[in-house]
């Protein structure tokens, strides 16, 4: 297989971590393939992360609605008693004293608590925008979670038919040891019967290719080695079972391709990146609404409870005389609040004017981008569907080719160098085929991912 292929399985399996032990072989489709490997990926995983912040911050957001500022301070610490020497004053009186003094040789412990909350009443929609900001900037980021996973799953499809492609060539490799072992007989018996029309120059060139055809046995051996251990990291389960794709040949996804605009237009409708894009345009217009709402003087109501309590300081009878260490007050009301940080604000409004502004210039670059992509996959797909239907010919053609060179040779009219010929290019053009439909099909999964169609509708096709 090509290095291209073996690129992409790499690629692969950098979006995966941690082996397992095999145990059972099974089979599977290639849908099945494909959410294991999305289960187990740690990219996905990561990626995930992004979705679960931005749906965090709608919590957030929401949470600002119901009494948004709630706080409670506590203080504890060691004070002395007080001691007045009136007579006449009762404990909840000490505060007519004016020559009232700590005593020193009475301690007591001091506890006080603090509980304040506020909640909004009226706030000009500035909370409810807010919240509409944050749903869709987690709109946002799942759509650039589904382009993520959108270009792992190309990945996974050109790995899943990596495997086949493997198979299809271990089967042609076996076909053609079958016919060089033919080849090899009769050369034997040639000898052994001393065939004067045995050229010994074509036998070493039988040799020669017999040596080339062994170094491709074991270029193959080792690329379904990769591509198996590939599978099995992909793919990994506490069971530890092994799998094996479902499909066993490899053929031409049975899909025609459409016109240019069809895919183009698809594009614009479908591809998570720039429904993204959109989505996050819309959540940074309406989060500047927020902002401007937020510079408005908002309603709200608040209240407060303070308790102290000090065994060795009295409380104190005049609502007017307050003891701090002894105490229990209330209260709530409606409030006005006007931020004055007008400077500070308009600072930020422009900012997310000028992000506003970045997001629309980022839809059209990625439209001009997109438009580029899909031109050229199609172009990549449209040149990989001629080059199936010609490699294809020319099979067809080889194989007459082998067949009459085949005759001759049993009839003692041809050569043995023109049947390893026919034999070298037959090989050469059914192993050329399969690569091709290999190739077809990922340039045509390739075209759908652009165009933001599934890749799950070549396979049902």
């Amino acid at each position: 297989m090509t290095a291209r292929i073996l690129l992409s399985l790499i690629t692969c399996l950098l979006a995966f971590s941690s082996v397992s032990v095999a145990q059972d072989t099974l089979q599977i489709d290639f849908n099945t393939f494909l959410n294991k490997a999305l289960d187990n990926s740690g990219q996905m995983k990561y990626q995930r992360q992004d979705v679960e912040i931005a749906e965090n911050q709608i919590k957030q957001a929401q949470a600002q609605r119901i009494v948004p500022n709630m706080r409670l301070d506590t203080q504890h610490g060691l004070v002395p008693g007080v001691e007045s020497d009136r007579a006449d004053l009762q404990e909840d009186e000490y505060y007519l004293d004016p020559n009232l003094r700590n005593n020193w040789n009475d301690w007591a412990i001091y506890t006080k608590f603090q509980l304040s909350a506020v909640q909004p009443v009226f706030t000009w929609g500035a909370i409810n925008k807010a919240v509409e900001a944050a749903r869709l900037g987690a709109e946002a980021a799942q759509y650039s979670f589904d382009a993520k996973k959108a270009d792992l799953e190309l990945r996974l499809f050109d790995l899943y038919f990596s495997y086949v492609l493997a198979l299809e060539i271990e089967r042609l490799l076996e076909e053609a040891q079958d016919k060089v072992n033919q080849v090899e007989r009769q050369i034997n018996e040639m000898r052994e019967e001393g065939d004067s029309s045995l050229d010994e120059s074509e036998v070493f060139k039988f040799e020669i290719y017999k040596s080339e055809f062994e170094i491709q046995k074991a270029e193959v051996e080792e690329n379904m080695n990769f591509v198996k251990e590939t599978w099995n990291y992909v793919l990994r389960n506490e069971a530890g079972d092994v799998f094996e794709p479902q499909v066993r040949f490899l053929d031409p996804v049975a899909a025609n391709i459409e016109p240019v605009d069809f895919y183009q237009q698809a594009a614009f409708n479908n591809r998570p990146e720039l429904k993204a894009l959109k989505v996050g345009e819309e959540a940074t217009e309406t989060y500047i609404t927020s902002l401007k709402k937020q510079n408005l003087p908002g309603l709200y109501l608040a209240g407060y409870v303070n308790f102290a309590n000090t065994p060795n300081r009295p409380r104190q009878s005049n609502p007017f005389i307050q003891n701090n260490t002894n105490l229990f007050t209330g209260g709530f009301g409606f409030t006005i609040r006007q931020k004055l940080n007008f400077f500070s604000i308009r600072a930020n409004i422009e900012r997310s004017k000028i992000k506003l502004k970045q997001a629309s210039y980022a839809q059209d670059a990625a439209k001009d981008g997109i438009l580029l992509e899909v031109n050229n996959n199609y172009r990549q797909a449209s040149l990989a569907d001629v080059k199936v239907e010609q490699t294809d010919e020319a099979l067809v053609t080889s194989k007459r080719w082998l067949r009459q060179e085949q005759l001759d040779y049993d009839f003692g009219m041809g050569e043995v160098k023109d049947l390893i010929d026919a034999m070298r290019k037959e090989l050469e053009l059914k192993l050329q085929l399969k690569q091709r439909i290999f190739e077809y099909n990922s340039s045509l999964a390739k075209l759908n991912k652009s165009a933001g169609i599934p890749l799950t509708t070549l396979i049902t096709n």
